[in-house]
């Protein structure tokens, strides 16, 4: 049995568990609908894979050892968080579909939940808010940098290793997003409740906001 495996199939599932901006878009999106929320999730898989990918070809030690380009990945990274962030408080400000005058052009879930068509996401938009969101995090390259070569055997082949961890990870994402998205679908009745939704809207679009001003401010102070 290999120990340290285990001991990384641990450290990694709970790396990818853990709430953060990542979680926040594949819930905003599931709360939209099950087929956005699943595709933000397999977006932020995509992003994952990007970064393993990086760290496994050597590329990852480029980005933080050039302190012009980890910037540069900070300032957008920041902003795009920052930008969704603020997109949804503002979502959260629009008079609720089912009060409005043109209510029926709103579309009706069969849950009961009232959607209003000016602001439900596309497939490939919510896709590329996942992979963007997870893709622009500066933070990864660095984790995966020093997280990844701690769990290769001294003596054996850095590469086939490495291209181990890495596709578990990746694997994981696949199966933890898609399932948050799911059970955020299966909750919907509660969670598209207009209060309810909004309040998810608001703490969602908290949540990016925070996450993206702190990179940004992480910036401007380093």
């Amino acid at each position: 049995m290999d120990g340290q495996l285990i001991t990384f199939t641990g450290v990694a599932a709970g790396m990818v568990a853990m709430p953060g901006a990542d979680f926040a878009v594949v819930v905003r999106n599931a709360l939209d609908s099950r087929r956005a929320g699943v595709a933000a999730a397999v977006g932020v898989a995509g992003g994952l894979l990007v970064h393993t990918a990086l760290a496994v070809a050597g590329l990852a030690a480029v980005l933080v050892a050039v302190p012009a380009l980890f910037g540069a990945v900070q300032l957008l990274g920041g902003a795009y968080l920052l930008y969704l962030g603020i997109r949804a408080l503002v979502a959260v400000r629009r008079p609720a579909a089912a009060g409005s005058s043109t209510g029926s052009a709103a579309t009706t879930r069969p849950d009961g939940a009232v959607l209003d068509p000016a602001v439900r996401l596309g497939t490939a938009q919510s896709l590329r808010q996942g992979f963007l969101t997870n893709a622009l995090n500066p933070k990864a390259p660095v984790l995966f940098l020093s997280l990844l070569p701690q769990f290769v055997p001294a003596g054996q082949p850095a590469l086939p290793r490495t291209l181990l961890l890495a596709t578990m990870v990746v694997a994981m994402a696949l199966v933890w997003f898609p399932a948050v998205a799911l059970l955020v679908d299966r909750l919907g009745i509660w969670l598209r409740r207009p209060q309810v939704a909004r309040a998810l809207e608001a703490v969602t679009g908290a949540l990016l906001t925070a996450l993206g001003g702190i990179l940004l401010v992480e910036l401007a102070l380093a």
